[in-house]
């Protein structure tokens, strides 16, 4: 009977389902290739590299301009008062006013106003402009004494009618009018657009040429005190 008992036993263990092979896996589903997005995940790569190559050549490529650091009002000049030379990432489609052409574009006139801090650009400039809008131009004869010392292109300034120290008018007695004429102003704002010294170096009269920019109102009062040699400049302050 025990024998009998045991082979049924075994029989029954053998009868369990047999576990598969341990190499014997399901097959796993073919992935699906999309070459589409790859391309753009390298196009997009790319395109992120060449802008941050340029950007970087871009910055290091800097160039020195002007500045100007004071206002220049139009007609007048830059000066070594009135500029300085600053570091800006060059661009061809400005035409900043290069280091080294500092020395020519002084000799040219600005054309409109330009505040301080500005960088200024070669459109701003000619080498004859015209006069603004309700202005003219004036020029001046002035002798030692009817202008201040360091008198000087974009100079803002006021002109006063003063008497002739030893003219004719004396004569003729017209003291009283000589005494009034001495306090006439005929002019409190213009701009000195060029002054040109005396350039005789044998013989120095302290005597100067100027030119003003006036309003046109004034011009006719202006010129006409400067043809008899009674005009007198001073400077106005500013701020």
């Amino acid at each position: 009977m025990k024998i009998q008992e045991r082979t049924g036993a075994g029989a029954g263990r053998s009868a369990s389902p047999a576990q598969p092979p341990v190499g014997d896996r399901l097959p796993s589903p073919p992935r699906e290739r999309k070459p589409a997005l790859a391309a753009l995940a390298v196009l997009l790569i790319l395109v992120g590299a060449l802008g941050v190559t340029t950007l970087v050549v871009r910055v290091g490529d800097r160039v020195e301009v002007v500045k100007v650091t004071k206002d220049i009002p139009p007609g007048g000049r830059i000066t070594d008062q009135n500029s300085a030379i600053v570091m800006v990432a060059d661009d061809p489609g400005i035409n900043y006013i290069k280091e080294s052409q500092l020395s020519t574009i002084k000799g040219y006139k600005t054309v409109t106003m330009i505040p301080g801090g500005t960088l200024p650009v070669g459109e701003m400039f000619a080498k004859e402009p015209k006069a603004p809008a309700g202005k003219a131009s004036v020029g001046l004869a002035l002798k030692e004494g009817q202008y201040y010392a360091d008198i000087k292109g974009g100079d803002e300034v006021a002109a006063y009618r003063v008497g002739s120290n030893g003219s004719g008018g004396s004569d003729s007695g017209d003291e009283g009018s000589s005494s009034s004429s001495a306090s006439s102003a005929l002019l409190t704002n213009a701009s000195v657009e060029n002054v040109k010294k005396d350039s005789d170096a044998t013989v120095s009269t302290g005597s100067i040429s100027i030119t003003l920019l006036v309003d046109e109102e004034d011009a006719a009062a202006v010129a006409s005190a400067a043809s008899a040699g009674e005009v007198a400049v001073v400077r106005v302050p500013t701020e």
